[in-house]
Order: structure tokens, then C-alpha cells, then sequence
């Protein structure tokens, strides 16, 4: 008697669930779209294994992840297409976007663009600047790209330190380049001729599309259209927003606020606050906070959870990020309360 061919298509198909679930199970982790391998620590041979200049590092090496990606894996952009508030259909007014004045010029970098490239390289007027996202921070920094090196461009190396982009600075044709690995949320140069050069911070925020528009009528914006093919409607790192674990390790670590906490994080050559949401009470409003005898005013939008600086004295300089990365890189923080 023989087995009857139901049987056999189910052992079948049994057989084959369980070789896919072991498959799976097996699968390197990916950090986001890009099909790359995660590899962490990253294994050093000699100075030319990452295609960097590890010399005069002031990092411990054997904290430098690689995120996956390899060197401009995640493409950086440069000079892109600008468009007006009004051609840029492609945004909601609750998405988030990263806003800069300078002069009398406004322009949005929204972050949908951004977790796709995370730097962007472009000019307002005169003055030539690096805006720049880590998405496994929440981190959003814009530099100045004039540096103690020349006129510089940035790109995404595919290396993390502390859960965070390592920037690499490439030439613009004129200045040789020197590929020094540059940490975004220390905002200094951490390996090669680099090392230990402080990069200029610019005035920003992240606010809403809607509330960008509000507050600067006439503000231009990064066009969709940047030459890569991404869906720039879905977010890859959904569900790591949704989760309170980290990617990649991060150290030294505290729990004094939740570690995806988003904060406001101000400095001054001598000291660091971290201002959290929780600071406000939950209602729109404007503080104001000192750092020494350096004053500063933040505003607060209790409908999209954002907060801004408003006004600061010279020498405050501030960034947003979760709160893991901001005390892994400034643990003499203190955190502003109500």
C-alpha cells in the first residue's frame, strides 16, 4: 500500500518551512534597506584594512563598529535639487525636518531624505555646510564645512563609534584629500590629519514640515528627486523607533532618562544640559536656561513634541538627539528639569 500523495505533499512542505525558518534564523542582522552584513567589532589587520587613516585615533579602535554598508554604502548627496514649499508634494505636514536660517535664506532637509543618505552636502548663500542625520541616534547636527583642513565634503565611511555615524571628509577637487573619520554627534575629528579638530556647529532645528513652513513662509526644500532610486515614504528604521533596545553598543550608558529619549543637548567649552520633553510639563511654552553666564531660550510645541532653540548668547551651540548618545559622548551632562 502505498503513501498517500496528501501525506507526502505535507511532509513536503514541512520539510521546506523548516529549512526556510533555519535559513532565516541564520541571516546576517541588516541594518536598514541596503543588504549589507552587520559586523561588529570590526577586526583591524593594519592601518589599511578600512580604506582610513587610523593614525592619531583618539578613540579606542576596538570600539568602531561597521554599521553594515560599507564606505559611501549609504550614499551621501551633494549640491541637490532645491525646490520650492510648494513643489514639494511629496511631504506631509507632520513629517519631520531638519530647518536652517542663514542670512536671509531658510531651507527643510527632511529626515525621510535623510535616513536614506544622512549627510547632505550644500550651500545657503555663501556659506557651504554639511547637514547630517544619524539615524540610530535620532542625531541631527549641520556643520560648517570650512574646517582648519580647507573647504571639505562629507561622506557616510560605514563605520559607528558609540551607535553613531563616523563622517569621512573627502576633497572638493582642490585641497587634497585626507579621508580623516569625523564623529557627527562629537562634532570633531577623531582619526587622520583630522584628529582632534572641532568642526563649526550651525544653528538648526527639528521641527515639523508644517511648523517649518509656519515660521519661514518663503523656505525652499531637498527635492525627492536626488538620483537614488528610495522610497522615501517608508522609513527603515520604523521599528527601531518602536523598540527601546539598541542596535549597536554605546558606552558609558544611563538610565536617568529612557535611552531613545529625545533630547535637546546644549554645550558651551565648559559645560552640558540635556533638555528632555519631560521638562516642559506637557504644555507649549518658552524657557529659558543658562549654561554659565551664556543664556539661552527654548520653545516648546506641545502638538509635535519639539523642541527649539530660539535666542542664545554666542557660544552655545546645541544638538537633538536620543538621550543614550548624548551622554555616551558628554557623560559630565546635567539634565534640565521643570
Amino acid at each position: 500500500m502505498g503513501v498517500p500523495s496528501g501525506l507526502v505533499r505535507s511532509l513536503l512542505l514541512l520539510f521546506v518551512f523548516a529549512i526556510a525558518v533555519s535559513w532565516s534564523l541564520q541571516r546576517p542582522v541588516k541594518r536598514h534597506c541596503i543588504d549589507q552584513q552587520v559586523i561588529q567589532p570590526i577586526q583591524f589587520r593594519g592601518l589599511g584594512d578600512i580604506g582610513f587613516d587610523l593614525s592619531q585615533a583618539t578613540i579606542p579602535l576596538q570600539e568602531i563598529r561597521s554599521g553594515g554598508p560599507p564606505k559611501d554604502g549609504i550614499p551621501s548627496l551633494s549640491n541637490p535639487k532645491i525646490v520650492s514649499a510648494a513643489e514639494a508634494t511629496y511631504l506631509r505636514g507632520s513629517d519631520r525636518v531638519i530647518g536652517v536660517a542663514l542670512g536671509r535664506e531658510s531651507r527643510a532637509y527632511p529626515l525621510a531624505i535623510l535616513n536614506y543618505h544622512e549627510i547632505i552636502n550644500d550651500r545657503i548663500g555663501e556659506m557651504p555646510i554639511a547637514v547630517t542625520y544619524c539615524p540610530l541616534c535620532d542625531s541631527a547636527v549641520v556643520f560648517d564645512r570650512q574646517t582648519p583642513l580647507g573647504e571639505r565634503e562629507f561622506g557616510v565611511s560605514g563605520l559607528l563609534y558609540n551607535s553613531n555615524v563616523l563622517m569621512y571628509d573627502r576633497s572638493n577637487g582642490v585641497v587634497p584629500s585626507t579621508e580623516s573619520l569625523w564623529s557627527q554627534v562629537k562634532g570633531e575629528g577623531v582619526s587622520g590629519p583630522g584628529a582632534g579638530m572641532k568642526l563649526t556647529v550651525l544653528p538648526m532645528e527639528v521641527t515639523t514640515w508644517a511648523g517649518w513652513q509656519n515660521r519661514n513662509p518663503n523656505t525652499t526644500v531637498v527635492s525627492s528627486e536626488t538620483g537614488h532610486r528610495r522610497n522615501y515614504q517608508a522609513s527603515p528604521y520604523a521599528g527601531y523607533f518602536q523598540q527601546p533596545n539598541l542596535m549597536f553598543p554605546a558606552k558609558p550608558i544611563s538610565n536617568s532618562l529612557p535611552l531613545k529619549q529625545s533630547v535637546l543637548g546644549v554645550w558651551d567649552d565648559a559645560h552640558a544640559l540635556a533638555i528632555p520633553v519631560s521638562a516642559f510639563g506637557g504644555k507649549s511654552t518658552h524657557i529659558e536656561r543658562s549654561l554659565g553666564n551664556r543664556k539661552f531660550t527654548v520653545a516648546f510645541d506641545a502638538d509635535d513634541q519639539t523642541i527649539r532653540v530660539v535666542k542664545a548668547d554666542a557660544g552655545v551651540q546645541w544638538i537633538q538627539t536620543f538621550w543614550f548618545a548624548w551622554y555616551a559622548f558628554r557623560p559630565e551632562t546635567k539634565i534640565a528639569s521643570r
